[in-house]
């Protein structure tokens, strides 16, 4: 499994969004600047993550971007699925029940199984709020 630049981009969108969660609606010009991003692009995946739902947005002058809900409501595998779909590491697994028809005799479904469900484990239990609190730097004052 690789993730795509969409995929990648679309992660670095929402962590910005967060990142800047106060100052309500982000222009996606200064996303796009902030992240070293094409505007072009970024409006591709903002597309995914509005209808979502993920994403909401107004028009005018204070136009813009911003998380439909608390960074903390968000995973990174429920980020990715949108722009990336199944994570899936073999095709047979894009499918409940799976339509293979050699599944019952496979040897590897069961590893490819295992790996699917320790990666959607992780990528379902860091949220977009720890990425932005491990982006802050350290403050060892006392």
């Amino acid at each position: 499994m690789k993730i795509s630049t969409k995929g990648r981009y679309a992660l670095r969108l929402m962590i910005d969004l967060a990142q800047h969660d106060a100052a309500g609606y982000i222009p996606l010009r200064d996303i796009s600047k902030r992240q070293e991003i094409s505007a072009k692009y970024l409006e591709q995946i903002v597309v995914q993550l509005t209808r979502a739902g993920f994403v909401t947005s107004t028009r005018g002058a204070q136009g813009g971007y911003q998380l439909a809900r608390h960074p903390a409501d968000y995973t990174v595998g429920e980020i990715l699925r949108i722009t990336e779909g199944s994570l899936a590491p073999v095709a047979c697994l894009d499918h409940d029940p799976i339509e293979c028809p050699r599944a019952d005799d496979c040897i590897t479904l069961g590893l490819w199984r295992g790996l699917y469900d320790v990666v959607n484990q992780y990528l379902d239990a860091v949220t977009l709020e720890e990425l932005v609190n491990r982006a802050k730097p350290l403050d060892f004052s006392i």
